[in-house]
């Protein structure tokens, strides 16, 4: 005879634990040790964002080195609002990162899902996947910018042997839509590594006995995946749309080293512009404005995705 005696009756009453007073204390645990690399990142970027937003509110341009460093209020961002310039390079900047992170994303959740198989090599496959992603950004920019050169890259050569009109193509700094083009495949080669990996380490924490139960349910293979892997895939899949769309939102040393902005101003980004407003025109006001609203963009993004993708109620 079998008797069951519940944990209620065994534990005295002041043992219970308290599932409130071990949240609370699990919580000021997270908060301690976050706290020294908080205090870093503090350390080191308070004052650089504290001037620059001082900056913003001011008159700041070296090259009026005589007049007076004076409070203009909100002049600098009205002057950026109303610029044909500023709107032009944040319509160019929504539309390379909207682009990219959906070419990205679907690219590289097809990698990682192959890579989440067993073949044979896997784990080669694994690790050099992740070269381009350990190039250096200007040194990656500069070998697909030799690559699509007309004289000294072999592109428009394999181009050439398929039709002869093509041998002799200028892809930078000639056409818009081919400048474009070579800007999105040179950041997508380095990055979509990147986003590869956090996928995939998100794939591999999930039980395959959720796979087993989904087939003895009748489900196929695309429902599987829609059904199963992509909810479960949600907290990797929101740290790679937040890494990939503020790299996309912030790019500059791809497009500064293939195309300088050109031509003209085609291929002109709102990091590319602060920068030209920083350095070139040396107006430390309305860049300190640019940068700031910037900033501004990446935590809505950063924050819209968290509270989009949230699983709790």
């Amino acid at each position: 005879m079998t008797t069951h005696v519940s944990a209620r009756r065994i534990l005295p009453r002041g043992s219970r634990p308290a599932a409130g007073g071990r949240a609370e204390s699990d919580r000021r645990l997270g908060y301690a040790l976050v706290a020294p690399a908080i205090i870093l990142l503090l350390a080191i970027t308070a004052y650089p964002i504290i001037a620059n937003l001082w900056n913003s509110f001011h008159f700041d341009n070296l090259s009026y080195g005589t007049l007076p460093h004076k409070f203009v209020g909100a002049a600098n961002y009205t002057k950026m609002f109303t610029s044909p310039q500023w709107i032009a390079a944040l319509e160019r900047t929504l539309a390379f990162t909207v682009v990219t992170i959906v070419l990205d994303i679907v690219a590289a959740l097809g990698l990682a899902v192959m890579l989440n198989r067993k073949f044979v090599g896997r784990g080669l496959v694994r690790a050099s996947i992740l070269v381009p992603w350990a190039v250096p950004t200007v040194v990656s920019a500069l070998l697909w910018k030799t690559m699509f050169d007309p004289r000294a890259g072999f592109v428009d050569y394999f181009l050439g042997a398929i039709h002869p009109s093509w041998s002799s193509l200028t892809w930078l700094n000639a056409s818009v839509w081919r400048s474009w083009a070579v800007i999105f495949v040179a950041d997508s080669w380095k990055n979509i590594p990147f986003v590869a990996i956090i996928l995939l380490a998100g794939l591999q924490v999930i039980p395959n006995e959720v796979y087993e139960a989904a087939r003895i349910d009748g489900a196929t293979g695309w429902q599987a995946f829609r059904r199963v892997t992509l909810p479960l895939l949600k907290p990797a899949l929101v740290v790679a749309l937040i890494f990939r769309t503020l790299q996309a939102l912030l790019v500059f040393d791809v497009i500064y080293i293939m195309t300088g902005g050109g031509p003209g101003t085609s291929t002109e980004t709102l990091s590319f512009f602060n920068f030209y407003t920083f350095i070139d025109s040396t107006d430390f006001g309305y860049g300190g404005a640019i940068s700031v609203v910037l900033v501004v963009m990446a935590l809505i993004v950063a924050g819209g995705y968290v509270r989009f993708f949230r699983t709790e109620p």
